[in-house]
């Protein structure tokens, strides 16, 4: 690894607690890659305002990813980063921020996701590009999945002269190159989810049913890992918690539990997240319950890495990239 410093490094220096983990977890993605296996990865949180698309999408590019689950704001906002990255606003000193002046943001037009301030009204310019397909699709009886709709709005263009940084630093449009699956369970509770529903409510949209399903979003999940189990064993790289990790990993206890088929279960599992293990909660569980619900077995490889995944998941990143 001498021609690799990040991977240098990461060799030299992390060697104890979470900076071991992070290691391990990326030499098993590695690993796991070389034999033949394919990765699905998970975002929680708020990483495509993170830009994590920076390194996300060379992944993708480069075959070392497979599918995404996200939340619907993930989903969303790599879009609205790719089309209006000059006009975000950053309040590094989000900590000390008074109620005042919050609302003096929001008189601004901005919505706040940590340190990073989203102009309203690139949502409201991708909303007019989104919902129009919406709409075409309702009254046609048609139905996409929200990031086919998406993949439609690439496809047609009409974006990219509103780009705003480099095309290759965006996640959505390299998993459009690549044509991978992204799923976003509970797409609803999302900026566009909440405008699809609103646009439904005033007629605007003629039906509910131009956008698939959550359930929809399961079946062709489980179609996925069904065709590509037969051949690779699938990895599960879980950024966060949430739905956009639980949702995605119950394709297997579904497929072995309630289709009653034999098939293997995950192959590689790692998660990034600064949840602690108390309370019950999902993102805070420790990889080995997952074996109770039929995700993982006891040989599968499992890492559980405590930290913030804005800097972790860029290292492991790099890592699997040889950089």
């Amino acid at each position: 690894m001498a021609d690799s410093p990040i991977s240098s490094f990461l060799e030299q220096n992390f060697l104890h607690f979470n900076a071991r983990e992070t290691l391990d977890a990326a030499k098993a993605y590695r690993q796991h890659l070389a034999d033949g296996g394919k990765m699905l990865v998970s975002l929680g949180g708020a990483m495509s305002t993170a830009e994590l698309g920076i390194s996300l999408a060379r992944m993708i590019r480069q075959d070392k990813v497979h599918a995404i689950s996200c939340t619907g704001a993930n989903l969303e906002e790599d879009i609205f980063n790719l089309v209006a990255h000059n006009d975000y606003h950053i309040v590094s000193n989000y900590r000390d921020l008074s109620p005042e002046a919050e609302t003096e943001l929001l008189d601004q037009g901005f919505n706040r996701v940590t340190d990073t301030c989203i102009p309203e009204s690139v949502m409201r310019h991708i909303e007019d590009n989104f919902m129009n397909v919406c709409s075409r699709l309702a009254d046609s009886g048609d139905s996409m999945f929200p990031f086919e709709v998406f993949y439609e709005l690439f496809e047609t263009k009409v974006l990219e002269p509103h780009f705003q940084i480099p095309p290759e630093d965006s996640w959505m449009l390299a998993a459009y190159e690549k044509g991978i699956p992204v799923y976003s369970p509970g797409w609803e509770d999302s900026t566009l989810g909440n405008i699809f529903a609103a646009r439904v409510i005033e007629q605007k949209i003629s039906s509910h049913a131009a956008v698939k399903s959550g359930t929809q979003q399961m079946e062709h999940l489980v179609s996925w890992y069904l065709e590509n189990e037969a051949n690779a064993s699938i990895g599960f790289f879980q950024i966060a918690g949430g739905i956009a990790g639980d949702f995605a990993i119950c394709a297997v206890p579904t497929i072995i539990q309630d289709l009653k088929k034999n098939i293997r279960l995950w192959g590689y599992f790692a998660q990034i997240s600064d949840s602690t293990t108390s309370y019950g909660s999902y993102s805070g569980a420790v990889p080995n319950e997952k074996i109770t619900w039929c995700k993982i077995s006891a040989d599968t490889p499992r890492f559980m890495i405590n930290s913030d995944a804005s800097i972790v998941a860029p290292l492991i990143f790099a890592y699997v990239l040889g950089d």
